[in-house]
C-alpha cells in the first residue's frame, strides 16, 4: 500500500515520453533582464527578474501579496492594452530547464487574479508558463459595470492576447519557439479553455479544462433561481427554508438511498443521475425530535434536484439539475443558504443589468432569458462546433466531479453530447480529440471523499507524477505521443489516511463495482 507521503513524490518527465528537446537558460540573469528592453505590440514589460532557487515573491494587485517560486526561473511581468478601455496584466515564468512546452493558465469565478499556484506548478514540470488577471483586478465583478471591453477580456480575449505575447517572450528568452502549447484551467478556467478551442483553435495543441463553467448565461440563471427557490434574498418567514443543519440530514438520507447504486456502499454516489431521491423519507412525524422536514421543506428539496427548463415553450432544458450528493459539501451553501452568492449578485448587477442597486426581489425566468439574450462578451460558451480545433489536430481533455457543489456535472455530459451531435461523431471518433472523465466523489475542481488528486491543479494535486495519474502529463502524452488516456487514475485518502486509488472512466463509459475483483471497472 502506498504511503500518503506519495502526494509529494516527484519523478522526472523523462519517464513520460521519449526524451524531449531540452533548452537550458544557463542560469544567466542577463538573458532575463534583457527582456525588459523588448518591444512587443500593445505591450509594456514592467519588469523581468531572475529568481534563483526557492523564494517568495511579492505580487501586484489585490488578490494576494506573495507567491511561492519553487525553481530557478525568469519572471516577466507585463501589460497588454487590448483596447483603448481595457488592459490585461500578465506574467510569464520561464524555468531554467525547459522542455519546449508552453502552458497557458486561466482564472476562477469572476476573479481577476493571476494563478500563481499553477505558475509555480507548471514551471516545476518545466513548462514555460503564462497567466493573466483576465483583464481586471480583484475578486468582484465591479470592473464589468458599463465596461463591455473588460467583459470581453474576461470572456475570451485576455487568454488569447496573453498567449500571443507569451509565445513571443518564450522564443526571445530561449532562442527558439515552443514545440507544443498546452492549457490548464478549471471552472471559469475550464470555460476559458473551451472558448480558446472555439475561437482561437491554433492557440493550443492540448487543452485540459476541468468543470467548465460553460452555457454560462443559463448556469448563472440556474444558480440564481436555485437561491430564490430556497428563500433568497431573505429566507425569513419562508416556510420551505432549510437551515444548514437540516441539509446535513438531507445529505445523510441521499447517501442512504443512493450510495449502493454502483454495487458498493463506500460513501460515494458514482452516478448521481441514477439517484431518484425521495425526500418524503424525511417528513416529520409525531415524536420526531429534529432532523426531519416539513411538507413545505420536502417540496423545496424535491425542486432543488430538478433541472431548469425554459424557452418559448418552457420545455427546453436550460440547465441540468443539482447533483444528489453535492449538498454534503459545505460549499453548496453558496447556492442553498437562502442568500444570493456575491458571484451571482455581481454578474447580474454589473454585467447584465448595469444596475449596482438591483435587489433581486423580482428576479424571474424572464431575467434569466434576458441575460441569455444579452450574452455579454459572448460569455455563453456553448457551441458544439469544434471542427477547426479537431481539424488542426487539437486534443481536449475535460473532467468533472460528480459531487460538484457549484456546477452540475451533467453540464459536462451535455457539452459532450452537443459536440457529438454537432459534428456527427461516434464515441470512437470523439475519442480521437475529445475525452470527458467523470470523477465520483470529487467536489468542484478538487476535494471531496473520492480519489480526486490527478495533477489537475497545483503541486498538491500531483500525487503521482506520471501520465496515468496526472491529466496534464496525460495530455502531453496524447499530443506528443498520440496516445490518449483510457482512464484517469485518481488518488484519495480514507478516514485512517490510507491511500485509495480509483480509475475514472471516460464518458459515456460507466464505473461499476466488480465484487470479484474488489475494484471499480469501466463498462459500456
Amino acid at each position: 500500500m502506498l504511503s500518503p507521503s506519495i502526494r509529494f513524490y516527484w519523478h522526472t518527465l523523462f519517464a513520460l515520453l521519449a526524451l524531449p528537446r531540452i533548452t537550458s537558460a544557463q542560469n544567466d540573469p542577463s538573458s532575463c533582464t534583457d527582456l525588459a528592453n523588448l518591444h512587443l505590440e500593445n505591450t509594456t514589460i514592467l519588469s523581468s527578474t531572475y529568481i534563483s532557487g526557492t523564494a517568495n515573491v511579492t505580487t501586484p494587485g489585490s488578490c494576494q501579496s506573495q507567491a511561492l517560486v519553487s525553481n530557478s526561473l525568469c519572471r516577466v511581468q507585463f501589460i497588454i492594452n487590448t483596447t483603448s478601455t481595457s488592459t490585461v496584466h500578465a506574467e510569464a515564468w520561464l524555468p531554467d530547464t525547459w522542455y519546449g512546452r508552453y502552458l497557458g493558465l486561466g482564472n476562477g469565478g469572476l476573479n481577476g487574479c493571476i494563478d500563481y499556484t499553477n505558475l509555480d506548478y507548471g514551471t516545476s514540470l518545466h513548462f514555460a508558463t503564462i497567466a493573466s488577471d483576465g483583464g481586471h483586478d480583484g475578486n468582484t465583478g465591479l470592473p464589468f459595470l458599463n465596461n463591455p471591453e473588460v467583459i470581453s477580456d474576461f470572456s475570451f480575449r485576455a487568454l488569447h492576447a496573453s498567449t500571443l505575447i507569451g509565445k513571443q517572450l518564450v522564443e526571445e528568452f530561449y532562442g527558439r519557439p515552443h514545440d507544443t502549447a498546452y492549457y490548464l484551467g478549471c471552472s471559469t478556467g475550464g470555460r476559458q479553455g473551451m472558448q480558446a478551442a472555439l475561437k482561437f483553435p491554433e492557440d493550443f495543441d492540448g487543452i485540459v479544462a476541468g468543470a467548465p463553467a460553460v452555457n454560462t448565461n443559463f448556469l448563472e440563471g440556474w444558480a440564481t433561481m436555485l437561491g430564490k427557490l430556497v428563500g433568497a434574498p431573505d429566507p425569513t418567514g419562508t416556510p420551505g427554508f432549510i437551515p444548514p443543519e437540516l441539509w446535513d440530514s438531507v445529505a445523510e438520507e441521499v447517501l442512504r438511498q443512493c450510495d449502493a447504486l454502483d454495487g458498493v456502499e463506500d460513501g460515494i454516489i458514482t452516478e448521481p443521475d441514477e439517484c431518484v431521491f425521495r425526500p418524503e423519507a424525511l417528513i416529520c412525524e409525531d415524536g420526531d425530535e429534529g432532523g426531519c422536514l416539513t411538507k413545505e421543506q420536502v417540496e423545496v428539496v424535491r425542486s432543488v434536484y430538478q433541472p431548469m427548463y425554459g424557452g418559448s415553450g418552457m420545455g427546453e432544458l436550460l440547465s441540468p439539475r443539482f447533483d444528489p450528493g453535492a449538498e454534503a459539501d459545505g460549499g453548496a451553501q453558496r447556492w442553498l443558504s437562502g442568500s444570493f452568492d456575491p458571484l451571482i449578485v455581481d454578474w447580474y448587477r454589473f454585467a447584465i443589468l448595469n444596475d449596482s442597486t438591483y435587489d433581486f426581489e423580482n428576479f424571474s425566468m424572464d431575467t434569466v432569458m434576458l441575460g441569455a439574450s444579452i450574452n455579454p462578451g459572448d460569455i455563453e460558451t456553448f457551441s458544439g462546433n469544434l471542427s477547426a480545433f479537431k481539424a488542426r489536430g487539437g486534443k481536449f481533455l475535460t473532467y468533472h466531479g460528480r459531487r460538484d457543489q457549484l456546477i452540475p456535472s451533467g453540464s459536462s455530459k451535455c457539452t459532450y453530447d452537443l459536440i457529438s451531435r454537432t459534428l456527427a461523431l461516434s464515441r470512437s471518433s470523439m475519442d480521437t480529440f475529445y475525452r470527458l472523465f467523470l470523477v465520483p466523489g470529487m467536489n468542484h475542481c478538487i476535494g471531496g471523499p473520492g480519489s480526486m488528486l490527478f495533477g489537475q491543479m497545483g503541486a498538491v494535486s500531483n500525487a503521482l507524477n506520471n501520465s496515468d495519474s496526472n491529466v496534464l502529463l496525460a495530455m502531453v502524452k496524447w499530443v506528443e505521443g498520440d496516445v490518449g488516456p483510457d482512464v484517469v487514475r485518481g488518488i484519495g485518502f480514507g478516514s485512517a489516511g490510507e491511500v485509495i486509488m480509483r480509475s475514472h472512466c471516460r464518458y459515456p463509459m460507466r464505473s461499476m463495482w466488480d465484487e470479484g475483483k474488489r475494484e471499480f471497472e469501466c463498462v459500456v
